[in-house]
């Protein structure tokens, strides 16, 4: 957690973490058909399925929480949302005997920062409240992938694994078929409700964790509308009179207008994520959200008329000077916090955690600031058309040779680490010992340096409660933050592929790894839309056409989750 603020927000990608060391949880209930198309036997194929019936056999009963009632219920896909302070003395109990037996258990996990020692307050803390000997076995989270791969391919498996789904490329997906145990005979059905916790996890995120036709992961859930949103200055848009624009035009104009490059000063930085979003174009963190059954036909979004035009409108901005020259670095530019907070541009896209840290960043040194979210707008001046992200992007794996002692010790852990906010054990996950790692100022929590050194990412890791938003240092910003994901949601479709499990084989892995490159350099004038349409062409030649045939044969025996 980020000092100082309960904060968890939108679904957990390596930019969010990067960004921010909030951890995401979130989702909504549901029922859509699924499909684990990285496997479909414990040997590792690639082939099985899971679809809308036997998923349901397998998937753990949904019984929400009433132990904490939320100040803002979820709509349109969103967070819930916490406006109130805290008091300790009203905190509830969600757990209310260990379930853990006293065993030991070790587990790997990315980490961002510098790890803890091992026997440090908060994890004897946390331990002693699950009734588990958790080990922890942190790896530097921006080279994970490459450990990860290396533990996965060899005999010495940690008792849990936790995996990115940005991790879960070339043979990960196998690994997790063939290496991890079936949970299901744990938590199917009505055996989940032995877990309160995890039993109010929401379905969409259960049906994500469904791998080679066994229910194998513990989730981080998340909620399925964008995480990326414009962010903006809105202290220095009040005072100048700014209005927030409402399309495509209209943003060109303000950017003119804004734009001073004598007085270090630019409308924006890159603002291709917010183009795709204004554009409608297919998008998603993963790449079976890149592809949506159009008129009957499979599409993948770089074939489409609103790609172009997003590019085009991007290099539009870039080639009329307002965007800031950090930019032209492209994905190695320095952190835009600095020069944001200086004002030398307005208006940037960013994972939503951003509207709370960089909040908690000024707050002191310059109390005029105020940044906020621009409503995402439709390129014409109408609706935008959005798309729904997956419903959960982290997950924890069991080892297949673990005892049942070491599976239920290891529920345990996740049972604990799923209680929801306003609870004991989401303060013990979230914050530390309430004197040691954090003490509450006028309700708001506050950590002490031990707090910051020792209560960071590793038990948030095992699994999660559904989305929650909540800032008591800066309630206005939680409330916000949800009632523009409620805006934006209503706005928000599932594309064909939504709330499945799928890996595309092997063959396919590296097919569009130049596109992003690509799009880069047309944005910035080195390369023309004309090299985007030829790159397309070769795509399709090269087995865009065949891994379209791929996919569409997923649809034909699942369905689409398009609505």
């Amino acid at each position: 957690m980020t000092p100082n603020a309960a904060s968890a927000s939108s679904g957990p990608s390596r930019r969010s973490f990067l960004a921010s060391t909030a951890v995401a949880t979130a989702a909504v209930a549901g029922g859509v058909p699924l499909l684990a198309a990285c496997g479909g036997s414990d040997n590792g194929s690639r082939d099985g399925t899971t679809s809308g019936k036997d998923a349901k056999k397998i998937l753990p009963a949904f019984v929400a929480s009433n132990v904490v009632k939320p100040d803002i219920p979820a709509k349109n896909g969103s967070a819930i949302g916490f406006t109130s302070k805290l008091d300790l003395a009203t905190l509830k109990t969600s757990v209310s005997k260990k379930l853990g037996k006293g065993g030991k258990v070790t587990i790997m996990s990315p980490f961002w920062g510098s790890p803890p020692q091992q026997n440090n307050a908060y994890y004897r803390a946390m331990n002693d409240l699950i009734g588990v000997d958790v080990v922890w076995q942190n790896q530097d989270g921006n080279t994970y992938d490459q450990k990860l791969g290396a533990v996965l391919a060899s005999s010495d498996i940690p008792d849990v694994v936790v995996v990115p789904g940005w991790n879960m490329n070339g043979k990960i997906p196998s690994a997790i078929i063939s290496k991890f145990a079936d949970l299901g005979p744990y938590l199917s059905g009505d055996a989940v409700k032995e877990y309160p916790n995890l039993a109010a996890i929401p379905t969409d995120a259960w049906q994500r964790s469904i791998f080679g036709g066994k229910l194998r992961g513990l989730p981080q859930p998340a909620p399925y509308v964008t995480g990326i949103v414009p962010l903006y200055r809105k202290d220095i848009f009040d005072k100048e009179g700014y209005e927030i624009p409402r399309s495509a035009d209209e943003f060109m104009a303000l950017a003119k207008e804004i734009t001073n490059a004598k007085a270090k000063r630019w409308a924006c930085l890159d603002m291709k994520w917010t183009a795709f979003q204004n554009f409608g174009v297919l998008s998603g963190s993963e790449k079976p959200l890149w592809w949506n059954l159009v008129d009957g036909k499979l599409i993948c979004r770089i074939e489409t008329e609103e790609y172009l035009e997003a590019l085009e409108w991007t290099r539009k901005l870039f080639a009329a000077g307002v965007v800031h020259p950090d930019s032209e670095l492209g994905k190695n530019a320095p952190d835009p916090g600095p020069k944001f907070a200086a004002g030398e541009f307005l208006i940037y896209p960013n994972n939503i955690t951003q509207w709370w840290s960089r909040t908690s960043e000024q707050a002191t040194q310059n109390p005029e600031f105020k940044i906020w979210g621009m409503d995402i707008w439709g390129h014409d001046g109408g609706n935008p058309r959005l798309w729904a992200e997956q419903p959960a992007g982290i997950f924890a794996f069991i080892n297949k040779k673990a005892s049942e002692s070491v599976i239920r010790d290891v529920l345990a852990v996740a049972n604990v680490t799923a209680a929801p906010y306003g609870t004991r054990e989401y303060m013990m996950t979230n914050y530390g010992v309430e004197g040691t790692h954090y003490s509450v100022k006028d309700g708001v929590p506050v950590k002490t340096d031990k707090g910051n050194n020792e209560v960071m990412n590793a038990y948030v890791m095992v699994a999660s409660p559904a989305a929650t938003l909540a800032h008591p240092d800066f309630p206005d910003v939680a409330k916000g933050q949800v009632e523009w994901q409620q805006r934006m949601g209503a706005f928000t479709k599932k594309s064909s592929f939504w709330g499945m499990q799928i890996t595309e084989p092997g063959r396919y892995t590296n097919l569009g790894n130049d596109f992003e490159q690509l799009e880069d350099d047309i944005t910035r004038g080195r390369k023309k839309i004309s090299d985007m349409q030829q790159a397309v062409s070769d795509w399709k030649s090269k087995g865009g056409d065949k891994l379209r045939d791929w996919y569409m044969k997923i649809l034909d025996e699942n369905g689409s989750a398009s609505n």
